[in-house]
């Protein structure tokens, strides 16, 4: 469980560094908003489209095989943006990334379900608490990267993903093992057969579609946000650190909050959380945006784990499928929203573009009332 985690870290880290290398693009390449924003939507498209596919494979028959492959791609795209060969090349290059990481989660998350049985809610927390450290290091990763003059820095990019190459292979052996004899590892489903709740889970779909939203326009333009509000490039990459930070302390709160409210009810009470939180970090003095930025991301991402495992159990018998839309196609689907947020904020002002995040959240908890808690035979599993 430890090195899935840590292989996590390293893929999720190039998911952050796209969000992370934004300000870079706009400062040396004259990239304007929107187009800068377009290359997090490169790596956030192809992962939303392809990712429910791998999904699919990933049900009719496992595919262990794909985490180290698919940690290489998510790296060695996201190395090959500093080639610099023009704007179309760049967003080729970050849409492999986003390709790995699409063919990683999937195969990834369905092992860490069913390699370990249970619930799912202690080792899907610790499995997303590792993308959320990788996030979190993303901003430290590039600026450090960057730091290092020729593309020395940029092959420096590609070091997380030899070593969740390293990191990757043992487990998914052990874990392809275990698939292949039933009686080496805990039984993960039910004697009974289970029951699919379609209507919860295209529900479940438009709650995450709503947080993805919210959170991948804080993470793509909250730097520039700090910088233009005077407060200077070192002030929002703190704040840009403080919001991945976060979202590893709200994936651990889930993991306890829905052992003591159940999963519906802590999604509901984390999405309120998350309203004055996104406002404080739009509205108050610059030197708290840190902290507002750190509460968002824990109040966005106290949902994360819980919607993976609500998502497993709405469709029991498509584990692999529930966990490619719940991980890609919702998660990134937020990346659509991040040029039109960029395109108003050439139009208008990045803080008049980034005013409806703030809100947003009410209706990500309007839509999590009515998911229906999983019964105690899917609960079981």
């Amino acid at each position: 469980m430890a090195a899935l985690a840590a292989g996590h870290s390293c893929v999720d880290v190039y998911q952050g560094a796209a969000a992370a290398l934004v300000p870079f693009l706009v400062a040396e390449r004259s990239y304007g908003y929107a187009a800068a924003s377009g290359i997090v939507l490169a790596a956030s498209l192809l992962s939303s489209v392809v990712q429910p596919l791998f999904g699919i494979l990933a049900d009719r028959r496992p595919m262990p095989w794909l985490i180290p492959l698919a940690t290489a791609a998510a790296g060695l795209g996201i190395a090959l943006v500093g080639l610099d060969a023009g704007y179309p090349a760049t967003v080729a290059a970050v849409a492999l990334s986003g390709l790995g990481a699409a063919a990683y989660h999937p195969a990834a998350a369905g092992l860490v379900r069913t390699a370990f049985g249970g619930t799912g809610h202690a080792e899907m927390s610790w499995f997303a608490l590792g993308g959320n450290i990788g996030f979190a290091c993303a901003p430290l990763l590039v600026m450090g990267a960057l730091a290092v003059p020729g593309p020395g820095g940029w092959c420096l990019l590609a070091g997380p993903a030899a070593l969740g190459v390293l990191l990757g292979r043992p487990p998914a052996r052990t874990a392809a093992a275990a698939l292949e004899s039933p009686g080496s590892r805990p039984e993960a489903l039910p004697v009974a057969a289970p029951v699919s709740n379609g209507r919860a889970f295209l529900r479940l779909c438009l709650v995450v579609i709503v947080r993805s939203v919210v959170f991948t326009g804080l993470s793509t333009f909250v730097v520039l946000y700090v910088r233009e509000r005077g407060g200077g490039g070192t002030l929002g990459s703190v704040a840009l650190f403080a919001l991945f930070a976060g979202s590893a302390a709200g994936t651990l709160l889930g993991g306890r909050l829905a052992g003591r409210w159940g999963r519906v009810t802590a999604v509901r009470r984390a999405y309120a959380a998350a309203v004055p939180a996104v406002a404080g970090l739009l509205f108050l003095p610059l030197p708290l945006a840190p902290g507002c930025a750190a509460l968002a991301a824990a109040a966005l991402y106290v949902p994360f784990s819980l919607q993976v495992t609500l998502g497993q159990d709405y469709l029991p018998t498509r584990m692999g499928t529930a966990s490619g839309v719940t991980l890609g196609l919702t998660v990134s689907a937020g990346g659509l929203a991040s040029p039109l947020i960029g395109a108003f904020a050439d139009a208008a002002s990045l803080r008049a573009a980034l005013l409806p995040l703030a809100a947003l959240p009410v209706l990500a908890w309007a839509l999590a009332r009515r998911l229906p808690e999983p019964g105690a035979r899917a609960a079981a599993r």
